[in-house]
């Protein structure tokens, strides 16, 4: 008997799941959300780090 409720099944549990799991391809809209992430984070690393580069500058001249 199985853990897995019936309507969830377990790629693993043999070789042609398994294939098809890692053959799916996310919508296009968790792709979309999957490149936007890591342009906000850039843009949010490049404000702290001007930030911090005026921070050090304000201290340095003063």
């Amino acid at each position: 008997m199985s853990n897995n409720p019936e309507n969830n099944y377990d790629p693993a549990g043999n070789t042609q799941m398994f294939r098809a799991f890692v053959d799916e391809q996310p919508a296009p809209a968790e792709v979309q959300r999957a490149q936007a992430r890591p342009r906000t984070g850039l843009i949010i690393g490049l404000v702290i780090a001007v930030i911090v580069i005026v921070g050090v500058v304000a201290l340095a001249v003063s």
